[in-house]
């Protein structure tokens, strides 16, 4: 069959470990023989970001505000034994929250489901969205080790070099730890538009959950600034919509969560998202059958696997081993981003190929071929587990049959 022709690149993040060998059998099997394949490389694996001081990550991002989509590869974020382990500079950020700092995104997660893995939640019934926020919290936090009695404030001193407050924070009487975080009103309001957005083009109430009765500023502002936004942009379409807008306290959220049906989408802060993210697509599965994709505002998009690099498996690859690791998230990365390409471009063979990609992986997985980690999850058949190789092959058989 003649290759699907591309018009703009993808900005292509590769990765780190066993999901960067997954990367390239996927291509090799799934997307090389059926696309002319045009992408922008960055190779954002942590043996080059430390090359490069980590700017081949903002080139990266500023490269998918040139192009408007992209698609990422798991990657390292290194703590003070991976530093050791690669002899890096220094302890380097997450990529990831680089990425969501630089287009000021929000992240939306959503489980894959299938009809023969049931989540380990029965009440549930359809999918539950996570909508992350993508900057601030303690992803930018300062934080400081305390070694001997003293006081820590809180000053804010404007450009004009003027103190306008000062707080005790903590009279220490030895030894402690300080942290110190931070928020922008603009960015707050980036997320609370892509969710409203968001909930709307798919049809799904928005839950919006803080902890303001605690955080009477920090959290408040949250509140106050998605209650304002949806009052004067966004409640005549919600209500059109037949959907609804939702605030509750987080504990409030959680159990409520527990107790739904799912079909909704869930806003959390940056780091409540981070948890119930994975909280969310491991009572569904697995963390690796999560598609996750971040959205700025200016209407950039940048599709990635929602889990990290797979280091087990990967040391069993080195030694030679054949490993059964779900290639299932990288695989609706790429799909995720053929789509959008092709909605953009205009290009309805590649919207067409990425929508392939997805039945053809999904049929693979009702035909109970699958990974290791899904066969003990599987309900009423029994699976077979092949490796990720063989789980490969299997989709391409179907896809080409799609196609």
């Amino acid at each position: 069959m003649q290759k699907i022709a591309m018009t703009t690149p993808i900005v292509e993040m590769d990765g780190d470990e066993m999901t960067r060998v997954i990367w390239k059998m996927l291509k090799d099997e799934l997307i090389l023989p059926f696309v002319e394949l045009k992408t922008e490389y960055y190779d954002l694996g942590l043996k080059v970001r430390d090359e490069t001081d980590d700017r081949i990550t903002t080139d990266a991002s500023n490269a998918i505000k040139k192009y408007g989509v992209g698609v990422k590869c798991a990657t390292i974020t290194p703590n003070a034994a991976r530093v050791k382990e690669y002899d890096l500079k220094q302890m380097w950020k997450s990529p990831n929250g680089t990425i969501r700092s630089i287009l000021d995104g929000t992240v939306f997660r959503t489980p894959i489901l299938i009809d023969s893995i049931k989540p380990a939640v029965r009440t549930w019934k359809k999918p539950i969205t996570i909508a992350r926020h993508a900057y601030g919290d303690v992803y930018r936090a300062v934080e400081y080790r305390v070694e001997q009695p003293g006081k820590a404030e809180l000053v804010f001193t404007d450009k004009g070099g003027n103190e306008i407050s000062r707080q005790c924070i903590y009279e220490f009487d030895g030894a402690g730890v300080l942290q110190g975080m931070h928020n922008r009103d603009a960015s707050i309001r980036s997320f609370a538009h892509a969710c409203f957005q968001y909930a709307l083009s798919v049809k799904q109430d928005l839950w919006f959950s803080t902890k303001d009765t605690i955080s009477k500023q920090y959290d408040q502002t949250f509140k106050l600034l998605f209650e304002e936004i949806y009052e004067q942009a966004y409640r005549a379409a919600f209500e059109k919509a037949g959907i609804t807008y939702f605030y509750t306290l987080i504990d409030d959220a959680v159990a409520r969560v527990i107790r739904s049906e799912g079909g909704f989408v869930w806003a959390c802060k940056n780091y409540d998202g981070d948890v119930m993210s994975d909280m969310v697509s491991t009572a569904f599965g697995s963390l690796a059958m999560m598609t996750s994709v971040l959205v700025s505002p200016d209407g950039n998009y940048e599709y990635e696997a929602a889990h990290g690099t797979v280091t087990r498996h990967y040391y069993k690859y080195l030694a030679g081993e054949e490993t059964s690791t779900n290639p299932m998230a990288t695989l609706f990365a790429w799909s995720g981003a053929f789509k959008k390409r092709g909605e953009m471009d205009g290009l309805a063979d590649l919207q067409r190929f990425g929508e392939s990609m997805e039945k053809a992986a999904l049929q693979t997985l009702q035909d109970g071929v699958m990974t290791k980690d899904l066969v003990g999850l599987v309900e009423g058949e029994t699976p077979k587990a092949v490796s990720t190789a063989d789980f490969l092959k299997a989709v391409r058989e179907r896809l080409e049959r799609l196609l």
